[in-house]
């Protein structure tokens, strides 16, 4: 069984999730690194990083391939996301999409189905697939990724758009403009936030101030990093390649940063001043 996760947040259905979760962007891949990158997903859930987030596009179904190996016999002790791909996405297509990671991750149901980002097909088309998939019982929530406030704003407009559970977004210390606008819409609306490339794929952890609070607090850049984006009240699903990467972010839920830690780091990555466009990766 996992461990209990170190923190949590909370669904609009008042479920209880883990806050520190697993990213599989990029895993898959390569061959020579499959052992270990199974063996890191299963060390997550064991510590209790239970939110495994996956989807169709990353190595064109091969990360779901991995994750399906990797949570084989232990698909109950995890919160298990996937996304569909906006070319995908008209309500037929959402169907078919949803059926064929069931097939690769090996699994009945995802608790977590999300629109991967807009594209051409009407928001109306893609909620449609979504309503067909939970009367089948094929996934327990929805959400989007990458959408804006005007786009959600839409979306809850259509009848049915207001059980939206998820936006997950692009959110670290470097990447701050939902602050200015999306994160507060989405706790008024009780969406809840998740953060992808928490640690902006690892961009961030030569900053200065970065290192300098994590020496301080005798943690690494990236459980300061990750620490952060958690003390906002947001999701994050980091990728864990290896049992060692794993490991150190695990401890990242147990970090609490104090006052003079998030005073730094404003000041080396300040807050949104104005309106900022969604950025994506």
């Amino acid at each position: 069984m996992p461990a209990e996760p170190a923190g949590t947040v909370v669904l609009p259905s008042g479920e209880e999730i883990a806050a520190l979760g697993q990213g599989t962007w990029y895993l898959g891949e390569d061959p020579a690194r499959r052992e270990q990158e199974i063996a890191a997903l299963r060390l997550g859930v064991d510590l209790g990083m239970t939110v495994v987030d996956t989807a169709e596009m990353y190595g064109d179904g091969a990360a779901e391939e991995l994750v399906g190996q990797a949570l084989r016999g232990r698909r109950e002790e995890v919160f298990l996301v996937s996304k569909v791909l906006p070319g995908h996405a008209d309500r037929r297509g959402t169907v078919a999409a949803c059926e064929a990671s069931l097939r690769r991750l090996g699994t009945e149901r995802l608790d977590l189905y999300l629109l991967h980002w807009r594209g051409r097909w009407p928001l109306e088309e893609t909620l449609a697939g979504f309503t067909d998939l939970m009367e089948a019982g094929k996934i327990r929530y929805w959400g989007v990724s990458n959408l804006d406030v005007a786009g959600l704003t839409e979306l809850t407009a259509l009848p049915g758009g207001d059980a939206v559970a998820v936006d997950q977004v692009l959110y670290n210390l470097s990447r701050r403009g939902i602050e200015w606008d999306l994160l507060p819409w989405c706790r008024e609306a009780d969406v809840t936030v998740m953060a992808y490339s928490p640690i902006e794929q690892g961009r961030l952890l030569g900053a200065e101030a970065l290192q300098a609070v994590a020496r301080a607090l005798g943690a690494t850049p990236a459980q300061v990093a990750l620490a952060w984006v958690l003390q906002q009240g947001v999701a994050a699903i980091p990728r864990s390649g290896s049992p060692d990467h794993v490991r150190e972010n695990r401890r990242a839920a147990d970090l609490r940063l104090p006052s003079e830690a998030l005073d730094i780091l404003d000041r080396a990555f300040p807050p949104p001043s104005g309106p900022t466009p969604l950025e994506m990766l």
